[in-house]
Formats: structure tokens, sequence, C-alpha cells
């Protein structure tokens, strides 16, 4: 990180990340892909990070307005990549920005949203993409309705005593909704700190 970036208010979990993930678009991109929404963006970091490591791919950010200020400031920082945006996109109240993307990337979300909002954003994900987009869900998951960890366990119980209806999804659930809105899952890949990162292909 930069001296530039050390000044910029900063997700220690989005700068412990990246590589990690990084890793798995890698797999996951290609050159014939051109756009990519990163709905939720928080502050910025992530696009900053990936678009450099694809550069022809156009690295749409999204998130809430009142979000938009900390990542524009991230967006200064960019030296290469093709980062675009931010798009105004709250989900369950703004529509789905606009434009054909070959890939949605969301990280740490689902467990901040209530379930409500995650089948929400699911709906404009099935309606909006074509056959072959892909989605990849990054975060912590349960699998049938057990933690994988006890710190993931004790995340859960922080999260739903801020917020009741937010908290770490079920795996099953989350791929039962994905199958209902025409997709199916590629692959399901187990990631540092107990999280995971789940891919999903358009049919």
């Amino acid at each position: 990180m930069s001296a530039n970036e050390q000044e910029l208010p900063s997700s220690p979990a989005a700068q412990r990340n990246k590589t990690p993930i990084g890793e798995v678009l890698n797999e996951i991109i290609d050159q014939d892909d051109r756009r990519l929404l990163e709905v939720g963006s928080g502050t910025g970091e992530h696009g900053v990070f990936f678009s450099a490591q694809f550069p022809w791919l156009e690295w749409v950010l999204s998130d809430r307005a009142e979000n938009h200020p900390v990542i524009k400031r991230w967006q200064d920082t960019a030296k290469a990549g093709k980062l675009l945006g931010p798009v105004n996109y709250e989900i369950g109240k703004d529509p789905f920005p606009r434009g054909r993307f070959d890939l949605v990337y969301t990280a740490n979300t689902f467990h901040i949203m209530s379930w409500k909002l995650v089948k929400t954003l699911v709906k404009n994900l099935g309606a909006n993409l074509r056959a072959g987009a892909r989605v990849v869900v990054y975060g912590p998951f349960k699998y049938e309705g057990a933690f994988t960890s006890e710190s993931n366990e004790a995340f859960d119980a922080m999260l739903r005593q801020r917020d009741p209806q937010s908290g770490v999804r079920n795996f099953e659930d989350v791929k039962a909704q994905m199958e209902s809105r025409g997709f199916r899952l590629l692959k399901d890949y187990p990631m540092p700190a107990n999280n995971r990162c789940l891919v999903f292909l358009k049919v």
C-alpha cells in the first residue's frame, strides 16, 4: 500500500483477502470478458486492486450513494485498469445498473443484508444477466445449518445483535435461490479465515 493509500479510509479485511480472491478471479475471468459489476464496493479498494490485474476489463463499481465519496478517493489512486463508476445501486431501492455484464462480483455483502434483500439481488441477477455470465460471491457461509468455525459463529452472533435480519447465510439456501433464477454452481472455493468463494454460471 502506498503512502497516499495509507491516508485513505481502509478495510483491513479487503487488504487481507484481496490476494486469495484474486487467485480465484484469475481462474474465472478470461480475455473475452469485457465488463464486470462489483456489487457493494465499500471503500473501492478491491476495484483498484483487481482492475489493475485485468486491464482489458471494465470494472464497474457500485454501492449506496453515501459510500461514493470514499470510493472516488480510492478510485483516484488507480494507476492501471478500466475502473468505472461508482454507480448508485442500493438493493431493493435502485434499479439494477444498466448495460451488459459478463461477470458480477460481490464480497462480504450477503451476511450484512437481510435475507429478503439477498433474494432481491439474486432476482435482479437472474433478470439482467445473460447466459454465460458468472457471479462470484465471497464471504462466510454455513453448511447444512452448521457453522464452519467458532469464529464464524461468534461473528454471526455479533451481526444479529447489531441487526437481527443480518447473519451468516446457509450455503444450501443461497444455492437454491441462485438455481431458481437460472444459475448453476460452478465451484465452491475454500478461502482463508473460514470464508468461501462461490462461483455461479447463468445457464
